[in-house]
């Protein structure tokens, strides 16, 4: 015959209390042996983890916050001006002059770092704005997929054939002086790398499009609008903050080539291509004016590269190991 007697109490130093298990301990001593408790990680954190750990990226990440700061306040506090002219003629690196100065006088450090901060805001506005707008072209043409697809992607096949250098430099000379402003200069690269962002954002949308809570969204009478600002573009965000940085390291490098050819950032302003475009010709007798400001060139385009790679590794859930 079953026994069909209750369940017995907890016995005396087996109690489970709240999720925690304790066991061995005397009755009423409360001592604590084991304890089994589950902490709950959210994504952010997970890949904020993993992007911790990758000690190259961290580095790099301290190193371009230092040179964003330094060329957006640091100017602001240096005692020269980029544009104002100093007693000092073709003065070599010293404590009063970091980086010399050229042949009229300029302060090169403070030209660097106007040149710096100039760069900085055309590679920030190429990244964004390409990234807005390729983020929700390519969303747009994966969601739906089909004719509408094809003829999307078609035109950014057609923008992809484009050398992007050449092309900046036709429309600067077809624009003439106002192309000399550097938003101008933004807006042209910006013109011509949204197609990039496009297609990474479209083949992840393709995927994306077929995942469970898609479905659950269109049963519960989402629109296609909703679902594609919603869901498609926040899970692909991982894929759009990588194609970010590496945006800003390749605007910085078209501006500069832009500004040593002579169709970017013209004069009174200036900029890092547009310092060592001036700097090439005293290379032999004044070479600080030409190296400074490539410095700065390698380390920025070098320190977002690593940033990416980084930020790459962390929201790949696949990735196991850390690269120093």
């Amino acid at each position: 015959m079953a026994d069909r007697s209750p369940l017995p109490h907890p016995a005396a130093g087996d109690s489970r209390l709240d999720g925690v298990l304790t066991s061995g301990g005397p009755r009423g001593t409360g001592v604590t042996e084991r304890e089994f408790t589950t902490q709950v990680r959210s994504q952010a954190r997970l890949v904020l983890r993993r992007f911790l750990r990758h000690r190259l990226g961290v580095a790099s990440l301290v190193v371009f916050t230092l040179l964003i700061l330094l060329a957006f306040i640091g100017g602001g506090l240096w005692h020269y001006k980029y544009n104002v002219f100093t007693p000092d003629n073709s003065v070599g690196p010293s404590l009063r002059h970091p980086f010399g100065t050229d042949s009229t006088g300029y302060d090169t450090f403070s030209q660097v770092l106007q040149g710096t901060q100039r760069s900085m805001e055309i590679a920030l506005v190429v990244a964004l704005s390409s990234t807005v707008v390729g983020a929700l072209y390519g969303a747009t043409a994966g969601f739906f997929r089909g004719f509408f697809d094809a003829s999307m992607m078609r035109l950014v096949d057609l923008f992809l054939t484009f050398p992007v250098i050449a092309v900046a430099a036709i429309l600067g000379y077809q624009i003439g002086p106002r192309a000399s402003g550097w938003f101008f200069v933004a807006i042209i690269l910006s013109a011509l790398t949204w197609p990039y962002v496009a297609r990474v954002v479209r083949g992840i949308t393709l995927s994306l499009r077929e995942k469970e809570y898609i479905e659950a969204a269109r049963a519960l009478g989402a629109t296609n609008r909703r679902i594609v600002l919603r869901h498609i573009i926040p899970n692909a965000m991982g894929a759009i903050i990588v194609t970010v940085t590496l945006l800003v390291a390749t605007a910085i490098l078209a501006e500069t080539a832009l500004s040593f050819i002579g169709f970017g950032v013209q004069a009174p302003d200036t900029s890092l291509g547009l310092l060592v475009s001036n700097g090439q010709t005293a290379v032999q007798t004044r070479p600080w004016l030409f190296y400074f400001p490539g410095l700065f060139i390698v380390v920025i385009a070098l320190t977002v590269n690593f940033i990416g790679d980084a930020l790459r590794d962390a929201f790949d859930p696949t990735q196991t190991r850390v690269r120093a």
